[in-house]
């Protein structure tokens, strides 16, 4: 697996100086709680911490602190009244977004016992409007987190709440981190006349971070040539340790059982990808040649599904038909763990009220429900060439889907959905294919979707991450448009 890095988050707490002379042992409490905040948050992402801040100089050193160190994310711990200008100056210098942890201690004060020292401890909402009116004032977009610290045995949620909420925060922030710094392969062209997969290369990384590499079926082409016998039997045995072989297809005589000859050829091509992969340092290929007569592009160009499959499934995400726009989302779910396969509309059972949703390839091997299967296709409908293709269904159970589009201005845009895989018959057509069904009905939810303006294809993951995408939303400034709610 390609290992994706942990987000890079400054954590610091805030509390006033004036405090700590007039009440003995509340500053080392508040730092306390905050060592426990740092804990728990070092469990899902790389903590940077400034300490507690407790007056303006220590906030520009902080400020300067988070910047030098590249984070992604800041969290402000409240852990009681403090001044916005300890606050502030901190977002102000770090350039980073921010989310305020309004997590107090207990779940209720012991009136009758509570002293202003105990208070105090407690008094984190105290500060948090007069922190939010700050950041409007100064046009920080920020949010917030609100609940307990931990929780207690007979109030749970609060804090469950809120702790899985900045859970959600580091995923988002992970996938932040690792969009900046992906390299992503673009291999050949788009399918010719698809004009909602046209995409601007400097868009993506203006928007994104994404760096874009430009490669030649050329690169592709010397390294499947320079693939070793030794290589090529590993990769096999690589290919039968995880797909099953299809026999021919009962209801397709273009779905054949794979001849060896289309076996060896795909293990070549994927050889050639992995060190393709490995050579330009690729966290992602979108990749799509058409090829003539036969000719070593149009070979190429045919025998990429397995490698492409292959290769999604350690992290190093593949999107067909050079859809750029797709591969993003698709990266997107997998950096959140979802998965993220290439999928497209199928076809509509209004008796059973699903969508049909697949693709010819690839498919993350992550999520599938059981064996994946290889046929022989004796061609690519509307392609070049023929060869081996998978065929297989995500986990049943929650499912997510994940679109990037542009809009007329040139912005970005995902759409996303919420919905689950059902069980029951799939198509044996040597594609990925699932049974989905979304909040809406098949009619509405398509005239829905399609009102968005989106590409034809997006990014099926497993699991419901509206939360985490919502996050990502923000952190990166790219609209999402939930269909259904």
């Amino acid at each position: 697996m390609r290992q994706a890095e942990k987000a890079k988050v400054g954590v610091f707490g805030i509390g006033l100086a004036a405090y700590w002379p007039q009440f003995h042992g509340l500053k080392e409490r508040l730092e306390g709680y905050q060592r426990k905040v740092e804990q728990r948050i070092g469990q899902w992402a790389t903590v940077v911490s400034a300490g507690l801040v407790d007056d303006t100089p220590k906030a520009l050193q902080a400020g300067d602190a988070f910047r030098s160190a590249c984070v992604d994310l800041v969290f402000c711990y409240v852990g009681t009244y403090a001044t916005s200008s300890t606050v502030l100056p901190v977002i102000q210098h770090a350039k980073a977004p921010v989310v305020v942890l309004n997590l107090q201690p207990g779940a209720a004060l012991d009136y009758a016992h509570t002293d202003t020292g105990e208070w105090l401890a407690n008094c984190c909402a105290c500060c948090v409007p007069e922190i939010s009116g700050a950041f409007a004032r100064a046009a920080i977009p920020f949010r917030q987190v609100t609940g307990m610290l931990d929780p207690e045995p007979d109030v749970r949620e609060p804090a469950e709440l809120a702790w899985a909420e900045i859970e959600e925060w580091c995923a988002a922030a992970k996938v932040v981190h690792n969009q900046r710094k992906a390299r992503i392969g673009y291999l050949g062209h788009p399918y010719p006349g698809m004009l909602d997969m046209y995409s601007d290369f400097t868009q993506h990384q203006a928007q994104l971070g994404t760096h874009i590499e430009v490669l030649e079926m050329c690169d592709l082409d010397v390294r499947v040539t320079a693939a070793t016998p030794a290589e090529l039997a590993r990769k096999a045995e690589e290919t039968r340790g995880i797909f099953d072989i299809s026999e021919d297809s009962p209801s397709d005589p273009l779905a054949k059982k794979p001849d060896p000859e289309q076996m060896d050829w795909a293990c070549r091509v994927s050889v050639g990808l992995d060190r393709l992969a490995e050579d330009f340092d690729l966290d992602g290929i979108a990749y799509y040649y058409r090829g003539v007569d036969g000719n070593m592009y149009e070979r190429l160009g045919a025998g990429l599904i397995l490698g492409c499959s292959l290769l999604t499934a350690r992290g190093i995400t593949c999107s067909g038909e050079a859809d750029l726009k797709n591969l993003q989302a698709m990266k997107v779910m997998d950096l959140l763990g979802a998965g993220g396969s290439y999928t497209e509309l199928y076809a509509m059972d209004f008796r059973e009220r699903f969508i049909l949703m697949g693709h010819d390839g690839p498919f993350h091997l992550g999520i599938a429900e059981g064996r994946p299967v290889l046929r022989g296709l004796g061609l690519y409908h509307g392609k070049s060439g023929f060869g081996v293709s998978v065929e297989a269904s995500v986990h049943k159970g929650s499912i997510t889907i994940l679109g990037l589009t542009q809009t007329y201005d040139g912005r970005l845009k995902f759409l996303a959905a919420e919905g689950e895989c059902l069980a029951g018959e799939n198509l044996k057509i040597g594609n990925t294919n699932s049974r989905l069904r979304f909040a809406l009905e098949p009619a509405p939810f398509i005239n829905a979707y399609c009102s968005e303006g989106p590409t034809h294809h997006c990014a099926l993951g497993v699991g419901h991450v509206l939360g985490k995408l919502k996050k990502v939303s923000w952190l990166t400034g790219v609209e999402l448009k939930v269909i259904g709610q």
